[in-house]
């Protein structure tokens, strides 16, 4: 049962919600849920059931694909006021995407049920339309995520991931474990290492124990092209 306060955050962000008849709005606030998942716990994989439509308070997500022999790729990562729908894969007609959703640190989000939201599907083109765009949307980082490991050298992937959490965090000063980075850029944790190990060389960046410094954007920058 969500409380006032939920509700009134679900309103605010859900773009469609102003578009649902009073009827549509009661029925999506009686079937969401306020949950709560901690860092590293499993949210979604090929296993589970079809959850429904996820969406993140606080914390944030990481959805990836596992091979057999353990090797994952990482294919976006979520954060506040993010929505997920592959978590309510089942809704999306012709859609098989075999993939797991894991928290990255404790992460608070709402949960709409994949019956309601199929429910809303039908009866509102307002929903069926944002559910479409969100999951374009998404297979766009999917597409961009393939075309950064089939077609840039890791030194690029490296320095392109180093920019970009820079960029999310306003900060020069990032803290992740190579193994963290390893996962995010579809690489080996030893070749990580040493990659960093070169760019701390070339005075790119300054690497100390789960923290990493960009002291020449520029130069990563064009590592990246």
């Amino acid at each position: 049962m969500l409380n006032a306060g939920d509700a009134a955050y679900l309103r605010q962000t859900l773009s469609f919600f102003e578009m649902l008849s009073s009827g549509e709005q009661d029925y999506l606030l009686a079937h969401a849920s306020a949950v709560r998942y901690h860092a590293g716990q499993s949210l979604y994989g090929p296993a589970y059931q079809c959850m429904g439509m996820f969406l993140i308070k606080n914390g944030g997500l990481r959805t990836y694909l596992l091979s057999d022999d353990g090797r994952d790729i990482t294919l976006y990562r979520l954060s506040a006021g993010d929505v997920c729908v592959l978590s309510a894969s089942c809704i999306l007609k012709n859609i098989t995407f075999d993939v797991h959703i894991d928290a990255e640190q404790d992460t608070d989000l709402y949960m709409v049920e994949s019956a309601a939201v199929s429910e809303l599907i039908a009866g509102n083109m307002a929903v069926e339309n944002y559910v479409l765009r969100t999951a374009a949307d998404r297979f766009s980082d999917v597409m961009w995520a393939m075309e950064q490991l089939l077609f840039m050298k890791i030194d690029g992937r490296l320095a392109a991931f180093l920019l970009d959490e820079s960029n999310k965090s306003g900060l020069d000063t990032l803290f992740f474990t190579h193994e963290q980075i390893a996962k995010y850029i579809g690489s080996a944790r030893e070749v990580v290492s040493r990659m960093l190990k070169q760019f701390e060389r070339e005075g790119l960046v300054s690497v100390s124990r789960g923290r990493i410094t960009l002291l020449d954007k520029k130069h990563l920058r064009d590592l990246t092209t």
